[in-house]
C-alpha cells in the first residue's frame, strides 16, 4: 500500500488520480489551510479534516506531492517571488523542505512538486535552483519538466513545471509518460446553459471580443472565443474569464459553467456535485469559490501519469516504492 501526503492538498488531485488508476493507498495527512477546500475534500473523500497549515507539520510518509501557492511566481501575479526570508505564499515551499529534513532516514521516496512556468523566469529561477540544491543535499535526484494538460487528453492549454525527486539515485525520464490524445471541448460542455449570469452582455466585454470587434487585439487583452480547447483555468473565472468564452448558437457569448471547469481539470461531475452542496449557488450569480477550487487544482490526468510511471512501471508494482515498510513513499 502506498502512503502519500498531499501538502497545499486543495481538492485532493492526488489522491483522485490514484483513485482513478485503482492503485491501493493510504493518505496519511492532507494539510491544506484553505477552509473551504478542506470542506470540498471533505465532502468529496468521506472525511473530518480541519484546515490545518504546513507550517510545523510533521509525520512519515512514501510519497509526497505539494502544488505550494503559486501566485507570487504567477506570470498573472505580483512577482514577489518564493525566497525563503521573503515569507510570500509561495515561499511556504521551503516548509515542505523542512518537513522531508527533519524526518530523517524516513524521507519520502519520490517528492513531486507542481508549480507554475514563471518559478523559472530569470526573475524567480535562483529559487527554483535553491529548491534543486537543496533537494540534493537531502538525497534526492531530480528532473524536471513542462507538462501541458492537452497531451493527457484535456482540452485546456495549462503548462505547469512538474519536478520529481527520487530517493533511490535514479532519474525520473519524463520520456516515459503515456500522453493521450487531446478529447475535444465539446465533450466537456454543458448543453442548454440558459443562465443569465453566464451570458456576456456588458458592453465593456464584448468589445474585447476579437470576433465581435474586430482590431481589439493589440488595444486590449482579448477575450478569446473557444474553438477545439481552452486556455488555462484561473481563480478568478468568475470575473475574467481568461480560459476563453463558448459561442452560443444564436450568436451570443457565454462563460464557462463552474461545473464545465471542473470537469477540464479532471473531476466527475459526481465530485462537482459533492463540494457545490457544500457551496450553495446563489440565484443569478456566479459562483467564486466553485471556480476557485478549480483554478487552484492540478489536472488529474497529469497526475495520473505521473502516478502510472512511477508507481506502476511495466504495468508492474515499483519494488522501490513497495518495499520499504513503514516510510512514506510519495509526497505531492
Amino acid at each position: 500500500m502506498i502512503k502519500i501526503l498531499e501538502l497545499f492538498g486543495g481538492i485532493g488531485a492526488p489522491r483522485k488520480a490514484l483513485i482513478n488508476l485503482g492503485i491501493e493507498h493510504k493518505a496519511i495527512d492532507y494539510v491544506e489551510i484553505d477552509e473551504k477546500a478542506v470542506r470540498s475534500y471533505n465532502a468529496m473523500y468521506d472525511r473530518l479534516h480541519k484546515p490545518q497549515s504546513v507550517v510545523g507539520w510533521n509525520l512519515c510518509p512514501d510519497i509526497l506531492v505539494h502544488g505550494s501557492p503559486c501566485q507570487d511566481f504567477s506570470r498573472s501575479g505580483k512577482r514577489l517571488g518564493g525566497k525563503d526570508e521573503d515569507k510570500t505564499r509561495s515561499s511556504l515551499m521551503w516548509e515542505t523542505l523542512r518537513i522531508i529534513e527533519n524526518m530523517g532516514s524516513w524521507k519520502p521516496k519520490v517528492v513531486v512538486w507542481e508549480n507554475v512556468k514563471g518559478v523559472r523566469d530569470k526573475d524567480m529561477i535562483h529559487s527554483f535552483n535553491k529548491y534543486l540544491n537543496r533537494m540534493n543535499e537531502l538525497g534526492y535526484t531530480n528532473s524536471f519538466e513542462v507538462l501541458n494538460a492537452m497531451d493527457f487528453g484535456i482540452p485546456q492549454g495549462r503548462e505547469r513545471v512538474i519536478t520529481i525527486s527520487m530517493l533511490d539515485g535514479s532519474t525520473f525520464d519524463f520520456g516515459q509518460l503515456k500522453k493521450r490524445p487531446m478529447r475535444h471541448i465539446e465533450e466537456f460542455l454543458e448543453s442548454n446553459v440558459t443562465g443569465e449570469q453566464y451570458q456576456i452582455n456588458i458592453p465593456s466585454m464584448l468589445s474585447r471580443i476579437e470576433e465581435f470587434n474586430p482590431g481589439v487585439r493589440g488595444k486590449y487583452r482579448p477575450l478569446d472565443v473557444i474553438e477545439d480547447r481552452c486556455w488555462t483555468i484561473s481563480t478568478r473565472q468568475d470575473r475574467c474569464p481568461n480560459a476563453g468564452i463558448i459561442r452560443q448558437d444564436n450568436g451570443t457569448y457565454r462563460y464557462l459553467t463552474e461545473r464545465e471547469c471542473w470537469r477540464l481539470m479532471g473531476f466527475s461531475d459526481d465530485d462537482f456535485d459533492q463540494a457545490a452542496a457544500e457551496f450553495p449557488t446563489t440565484p443569478g450569480k456566479r459562483n467564486a469559490t466553485l471556480y476557485k477550487l478549480a483554478g487552484n487544482s492540478i489536472v488529474v490526468q497529469v497526475l495520473e501519469a505521473i502516478f502510472e510511471a512511477v508507481l506502476m512501471p511495466g504495468e508492474q508494482e515499483n519494488e522501490f516504492i513497495s518495499t520499504t515498510e513503514g516510510q512514506l513513499q510519495l509526497i505531492i
